[in-house]
């Protein structure tokens, strides 16, 4: 595990995670642990600092949380105890089968257009109009086995539709789920309403899932994300993911992924739900939501106003800050800067409440947030890390 090297910034972790610790003794995260966290950030205010969502940074004159240790060229030390069929030197899980939330070290691998697209979806460095089955998998081997070794994941999470996964396009595109689980990584398989916030047509989208449950109920390491983002359905959202349950009884639930309210921004309410007992839960969190945000016991108070106590059942499934403008998270002090502030908070609620993530986005051609730039010679493909402090505060949320 990466720690912070300052002293003081080293004593406010384990004062953290000692009162979490004391505090959910009994069982997942309570409001009291949340407490305790809040608490422990601090709640100095500061001046108002804004960032936009198409990344235009914010002044980093104030500044943010721990200095992490360490970077990419620790990921394999990390899992050296990790099985490896193939006995080379990537990262695995050490155990198959269905894993609790807290496992997941994801990344989202996005297509160029984000992924909300009337048609087919074709994850960066993918061509829907020429690539097969064969080169699908040629790809994503190289840019999987990189995200493991320089990000350090153990999950990707990946969109779907209705046109990708009903053309003869799906037959190719479903190399990526195969050769990372294959790899012993899980797949987050997630649904992008491409407007509305909702499905176009119910039966399309029932006829979508159950190809996707048909091809995929049997793999221990897919994930069945219902819908990313719901806000379409408002308040009936709870009965739409419940409708899902009962087309698909046969999935296991500690494989189906539940999204929060709105925009995932709120998990309290399907949380509370007896319907989705067992299901694992999603949140999603941005800066860019909150530019007048510029403190952590804001972002602090956010997150436990939003988990609601289920911080045990959730995926932060979506959260992410400029990667491409040098900005620097690996600073001392966390108040003062939206951006900062924002990724210190939110990074640190992770690391003391064991909740696992899929960072938004991991590979995105063009995006300011992407963790990781593509560049291909040939047919060789290469992932090089955007910025150092962003990787070492995504370590530290997934306590590595």
């Amino acid at each position: 595990m990466h720690s912070p090297v300052h002293g003081g910034r080293a004593f406010r972790h384990a004062v953290t995670l000692s009162a979490v610790a004391a505090a959910t003794a009994c069982g997942s995260p309570s409001h009291t642990a949340q407490d305790a966290l809040a608490d422990a950030a601090g709640s100095q205010d500061a001046g108002v600092v804004g960032e936009s969502q198409d990344g235009g940074q914010a002044s980093d004159t104030a500044t943010s949380g721990p200095i992490i240790d360490g970077g990419a060229a620790d990921v394999d030390a990390v899992f050296t105890d990790a099985a490896n069929s193939n006995g080379d030197a990537e990262p695995r899980d050490a155990a198959p089968g269905v894993q609790g939330a807290g496992t997941f070290h994801g990344v989202n691998w996005a297509d160029i257009r984000d992924n909300y697209v009337n048609g087919l979806l074709q994850l960066s460095g993918l061509d829907a109009s020429a690539d097969t089955n064969s080169t699908v998998h040629a790809k994503a081997e190289q840019i999987l086995a990189q995200f493991r070794a320089k990000v350090g994941a153990n999950a990707i999470r990946i969109p779907i539709n209705e046109p990708t996964v009903s053309s003869p396009w799906w037959n190719a595109y479903k190399a990526v789920i195969d050769t990372a689980t294959a790899d012993g990584m899980k797949v987050v398989v997630a649904y992008w309403a491409y407007h509305n916030g909702k499905p176009d047509i119910e039966t399309a989208f029932q006829s979508m899932w159950q190809t996707v449950v048909s091809e995929y109920t049997s793999n221990d390491l897919v994930y069945f994300d219902i819908h990313n983002e719901p806000y379409g359905f408002g308040t009936s959202w709870s009965d739409e993911a419940a409708r899902w349950l009962a087309y698909f009884p046969g999935v296991p639930r500690g494989r189906v992924v539940v999204a929060g309210t709105g925009y995932d921004d709120d998990v309290a309410a399907v949380g509370g739900d007896a319907r989705f007992a067992g299901c694992l839960l999603e949140l999603h969190i941005y800066g860019f939501w909150h530019t007048t945000w510029t403190t952590t016991k804001q972002w602090t108070d956010s997150m436990t106003s939003a988990l609601g106590g289920y911080a045990s059942r959730t995926i932060v499934g979506e959260w992410g800050d400029t990667m491409n403008t040098g900005i620097n998270y690996d600073v001392d002090a966390a108040d003062g800067n939206n951006q900062i502030s924002y990724v210190a908070s939110v990074s640190d609620y992770m690391h003391s409440a064991g909740m696992g993530s899929c960072y938004w986005p991991g590979l995105r051609d063009g995006d300011g947030y992407s963790m990781t730039t593509l560049k291909t010679s040939g047919t060789t493909l290469t992932l090089s890390i955007v910025n150092q402090s962003g990787l070492d505060r995504l370590h530290w949320a997934w306590n590595l």
